[in-house]
């Protein structure tokens, strides 16, 4: 296949799976292009993403690694035969390439957990509170900037109102309820509208209270992904400059527990409730 334009964070794991399962057979690229009979340019360039991949050339390279889990190789073809265009393609040109990649993970995921310390999730976030957050940018954003990075972030919302949702587990820290973003009206606002998110049955919600102490990862949001097999799971956490996807099988394992733990030292979700309530009588 031709050279694409820069692959998104998808593509590029895609590539990265095709690469890992070479390399548990212990098979130089030199030696899988042979058996594929191909060129090592070939798949250079199909591991590194730089070249698309056929379904088909799934199978074929599955079958000749031997992999042995049918489902893992049903979703990569799946991933492989993915085509047309996403709402998110309307802001290719408009926000930083991370941000499509992060949209482009919610999507296909069948799972979503968030863990959220000092901002509410942005998939829950209410217009009003959504342009407070995006009105600390520094340097300050234009009204025209402003107001698309407000739109692409209610598009984002629309993932809760699909047929088939993920099923979404959200923890937030007590801190991100009482960070004043805009005026008392605008928290107000939403914190009812996360209590009008938190009866949806495919979101659960959590909130870890300052009296629960510490936990891991306390510094830092966090987003675990749930592909359809487990080897394609993914981590996402927040960094100074936007975002970055982690998918080793140690750091899934790790940030698993990281979750769990965090877990333990939330509200049942009931009680999380109550508590968002009387954050809104704060007020």
């Amino acid at each position: 296949m031709p050279v694409r334009k820069p692959p998104t964070a998808r593509q590029r794991r895609l590539g990265a799976e095709l690469r890992r399962m070479r390399e548990h057979v212990g098979m130089t690229i030199n030696e899988a292009a042979t058996l594929h009979r191909t060129d090592r340019t070939t798949v250079s360039n199909t591991e590194s993403a730089r070249s698309g991949v056929s379904g088909d050339r799934v199978r074929v390279w599955a079958s000749n690694y031997c992999c042995p889990d049918p489902r893992y190789v049903d979703a990569l073809e799946a991933m492989a035969r993915e085509r047309g265009s996403n709402w998110w393609g309307e802001f290719r040109d408009a926000v930083p390439s991370y941000m499509l990649d992060l949209v482009e993970l919610e999507h296909h995921a069948v799972a979503l957990r968030h863990v959220q310390i000092t901002h509410l999730p942005g998939l829950l976030q209410h217009e009003d509170y959504a342009r407070a957050v995006f009105g600390e940018a520094v340097p300050p954003l234009t009204s025209a900037a402003m107001d698309l990075q407000v739109d692409f972030r209610m598009r984002r919302r629309g993932l809760l109102d699909r047929t088939d949702p993920p099923d979404c587990s959200f923890l937030l820290h007590e801190a991100a309820l009482r960070m004043l973003l805009g005026d008392r009206t605008v928290v107000r606002r939403q914190l009812e509208d996360l209590l009008e998110h938190s009866e949806r049955d495919s979101v659960t919600l959590r909130v870890i209270p300052f009296t629960a102490g510490g936990f891991p990862s306390a510094g830092s949001s966090t987003m675990y992904a749930s592909g359809p097999v487990g080897q394609l799971d993914t981590v996402q956490i927040d960094v100074p400059n936007g975002v970055t996807f982690l998918d080793s099988e140690t750091h899934l394992t790790n940030y698993r527990a990281v979750l769990d733990r965090m877990e333990t030292r939330s509200l049942e979700p009931k009680r999380s409730r109550d508590f968002i309530r009387k954050v809104l009588h704060e007020l």
